[in-house]
């Protein structure tokens, strides 16, 4: 059964192909990859973001309060109707990542976003911790679906300790069009070419090792929210008034 309930910090970090190859390479000593990147293979994730028609989800967010959260439906490749996608509703609070998630295929989560009821009970689906809290967010807000974020990924997991995850993104996209999940992983670059974005995942403080590492390499811990620099190129700079400059006569 996949984990339903993530309770983790969080650090990212922004680096360009050569710095990727270099702590990549380092990390495989410590690290093995993701069942989804054998061979070196890359997986996709396809996401699609849900806010209200005044962005506050995003807006709150980028202001950086204590507590933030988004609501998402997420799917590894390009889905069909009937595939399995996951529903997740992600918070932070005090700089610690809470996630919740469920199951469900893609048609129901469409359905219980949309009307705010939640799929009928199936073994396997946590009910009180994660639909129900799901169903109270949605009561709580008039969502629509906002954005469509994807990026191809590499994933680590520490060899012996399944707690500590280092994942790379790349080519990551992004369209306010056609916004289905089964539409296809098309879209508007969001980085330059050869940018990537690590993140460090742990439960607790990471090992000493990585610490020394990541000071060996000059990783410096940055904030990026791939949602929220999507809003502020598509929306806020769009949006931004333009300041007319009155010409000088000498």
């Amino acid at each position: 059964m996949a984990i339903e309930v993530f309770n983790r910090y969080e650090n990212k970090y922004l680096m360009d192909t050569k710095a990727f190859y270099n702590i990549y390479n380092d990390l495989m000593a410590y690290m093995e990859p993701d069942e989804n990147n054998k061979d070196n293979k890359f997986y996709t994730i396809s996401n699609l973001y849900y806010d209200t028609e005044h962005h506050t989800l995003i807006r709150t967010s980028l202001a950086k309060p204590k507590y933030r959260e988004k609501l998402r439906i997420r799917s590894y490749g390009v889905p069909e109707s009937d595939a399995k996608v996951y529903l997740e509703l992600k918070k932070k609070v005090f700089g610690l990542v809470n996630k919740r998630r469920t199951s469900l295929k893609l048609h129901e989560a469409y359905e219980f976003v949309r009307t705010g009821v939640p799929p009928e009970f199936r073994k396997g689906m946590n009910r009180r911790q994660v639909v129900s809290e799901i169903e109270y967010f949605l009561s709580r807000y008039e969502l629509k679906p906002m954005v469509y974020l994807a990026y191809d990924r590499i994933a680590l997991f520490c060899k012996g300790n399944r707690d500590l995850r280092i994942t790379f993104d790349t080519n990551i996209r992004s369209r306010r069009y056609d916004l289905a999940l089964e539409a296809g992983d098309y879209g508007d670059q969001l980085m330059e070419r050869g940018q990537w974005l690590m993140e460090v995942k742990a439960e607790k403080t990471v090992p000493v090792w990585l610490s020394k590492m990541l000071s060996e390499h000059q990783m410096y811990r940055t904030s990026f929210s791939k949602y929220g620099n999507e809003y502020k190129k598509s929306i806020r700079h769009a949006n931004a008034p333009v300041v007319e400059r009155k010409r000088v006569v000498l």
